[in-house]
């Protein structure tokens, strides 16, 4: 028979000595946008920023305040604070432990001062690669010392926002979170002292829904998708389709939810610039 002339293709081993191709594990990204293969370190010297398309990919706390903060000047808030386990799931201390020795990071928000072109500041920025950047317990008390901390020393603060919501594995511990921060911001505004809000992608859920839509200035990352659910919940839940590019920061700039599209490049500046005016 003819199925039995068939012969089964050897596998090449990946070890191929002879071979001169040499790729490096973890050298190369996929642009999501423009579906190039493109090399870590050109994305990493652009900003994070894909060279073909000009899309944006999330960036790391180190990174991010490699961006806005005056060298050497970021101190981190030493606020000793253990993720707690309310639900009691059996895999989540070990999927939180992984994650800090993944990504170096022992929340989904770093939180402390440092300058921006010498004007000192508090900084909150979140970090999507730490459970999806969820609020928890932990990370809800953090920016709400950083606001402490903000009313105290008399300083601006920002938050960098990014985010899938409150965090599930947490319960409604987490949903109480959203009240807290937003309290204490309301602290903050009496006190007549500036928040910026910029959100970057993605910024969903009960951060939408608490700080991050309670800035005094709002701004965002170009192509940024913003929204308390998605839009395939919303559309089932109302019945009716969604206008194109809709929770696009675009979008929500025509509408009036932001003030400001703002690329990478000009952060820094763009935030000094919003500091001294309101001094």
């Amino acid at each position: 028979m003819i199925v039995d002339k068939i012969k089964k293709r050897e596998v090449t081993s990946v070890k191929n000595k002879k071979s001169k191709i040499d790729i490096p594990i973890g050298k190369w990204v996929k642009c999501e946008a423009c579906r190039e293969i493109l090399y870590k370190e050109k994305v990493r010297e652009n900003l994070n920023i894909c060279p073909n398309c000009g899309h944006y990919f999330r960036m790391h706390i180190g990174k991010r305040i490699e961006l806005v903060i005056d060298t050497g000047t970021y101190e981190r808030f030493n606020i000793n604070i253990e993720t707690t386990n309310p639900l009691e799931l059996e895999d989540y201390p070990n999927k939180l432990k992984t994650l800090r020795e993944k990504t170096g990071l022992e929340e989904a928000v770093s939180c402390g001062t440092g300058n921006i072109n010498g004007e000192k500041v508090v900084i909150c920025i979140m970090d999507s690669g730490f459970l999806m950047g969820s609020m928890g317990i932990v990370v809800g008390e953090k920016i709400t010392y950083a606001i402490e901390q903000s009313i105290e020393q008399k300083l601006p603060l920002i938050i960098f926002c990014v985010s899938g919501g409150a965090r599930m594995q947490e319960g409604i511990i987490s949903l109480m979170q959203m009240a807290k921060v937003s309290s204490a911001l309301t602290k903050l505004d009496e006190a007549g002292l500036l928040y910026i809000s910029v959100l970057t992608d993605p910024t969903y859920g009960g951060v939408t829904a608490s700080f991050a839509s309670l800035g005094d200035i709002i701004l965002s990352e170009p192509k940024a998708m913003i929204g308390f659910a998605g839009q395939r919940v919303i559309e089932q839940t109302i019945k009716e389709s969604l206008p194109d590019g809709f929770q696009t920061a675009e979008f929500l700039l025509e509408h009036g939810f932001i003030d400001k599209i703002v690329e990478r490049k000009d952060l820094k500046d763009t935030l000094y610039k919003l500091i001294q005016y309101h001094k």
